[in-house]
């Protein structure tokens, strides 16, 4: 068995899998101050492990999050918007909860990661998954392992060319009309300006701007990573599931035919659907390469 902790800005997902993907227990944790969530999560994941016994366990968490195995403050979530989480120790704490070396990475890498386990990028070894939420993350994976380099990628914060309409002026609080800035859920809500997702149709012309942003996040993706599949999902785009084919239309478009992209679809919606992210962690401690800190500690 293995246990998983999918760490997220409202709410926080427990899972005890198998190795097939197979959930045989879960529960839910409310995010709120960092001391109460991870003492629920800690409470719970002993109890499993008191009936269970289980020798993995991944974590996936919401960032900026530190993923430097050799840094003291591995597993740490560092700057982020979250009211009191900066600095917040959650993977080493976790870990050592239930004495076992865990692995952790972002929600988005590990998201990738099940879906490529398990969902629409089994067989591939790069890979590309875009959660379109409260916020954008991107989750990237080239030859097998999600990219790394002084810190994790986070494209979801690239600033991209403007659909020529758009004259929002972005809801980012560190950069304004980055893609998060304009095309998360916090971005839609600013731009709805009281107006209620339940009113807003697929024909509505806000869609139009969110499609082009985040082609254009493809178009980054594709040119940076040639990944051989883009899933794309969250809630945004669960509840707006025409998105997808505009945005491969888009991307299309964009690239202008300067490179050759592969046969079929390259944007498609994520094979788990919202259980990607829910998996993620289950993925992340089935990989043996990825996510451990040293053994000190553990």
């Amino acid at each position: 068995m293995i246990a998983g902790v999918e760490l997220g800005g409202t709410k926080c997902i427990c899972s005890l899998a198998d190795a097939s993907g197979d959930v045989r227990a879960q529960e839910t944790v409310a995010t709120t101050s960092p001391d109460e969530t991870l003492a629920a999560i800690e409470r719970i994941l002993i109890g499993w492990q008191q009936s269970h016994a289980f020798e993995r366990l991944g974590v996936a968490s919401f960032g900026p999050v530190d993923l430097d195995a050799g840094s003291a403050t591995w597993g740490y979530i560092t700057a982020t918007p979250k009211g009191g989480w900066i600095r917040t120790d959650v993977g080493r704490r976790l870990g050592a909860a239930v004495g076992v070396r865990p692995a952790f990475d972002t929600d988005v890498n590990s998201a990738a990661l099940a879906e490529m386990r398990w969902g629409a990028g089994r067989g591939l070894k790069d890979f590309a998954y875009i959660t379109v939420g409260t916020g954008v993350g991107v989750g990237l994976i080239v030859n097998g392992s999600p990219t790394r380099g002084f810190a994790h990628g986070e494209l979801g914060h690239v600033r991209v060319a403007r659909h020529p309409d758009d004259r929002f002026t972005g809801a980012c609080p560190f950069h304004g009309d980055c893609v998060e800035g304009l095309a998360s859920g916090s971005a839609l809500n600013a731009r709805l300006s009281g107006r209620a997702f339940a009113d807003v149709t697929g024909e509505d012309p806000i869609w139009t701007a969110v499609a082009w942003t985040l082609a254009q996040l493809c178009h980054v993706i594709v040119c940076a990573a040639a990944p051989r599949r883009i899933a794309v999902g969250g809630g945004v785009v669960e509840r707006q599931p025409h998105l997808i084919p505009v945005i491969e239309m888009m991307l299309r478009d964009s690239l202008a035919g300067y490179m050759p992209l592969p046969e079929g679809k390259l944007v498609i919606s994520p094979g788990l659907g919202s259980r990607a992210g829910q998996l993620g962690p289950i993925a992340l401690a089935l990989d043996e390469n990825l996510g451990r800190p040293p053994v000190r500690g553990f």
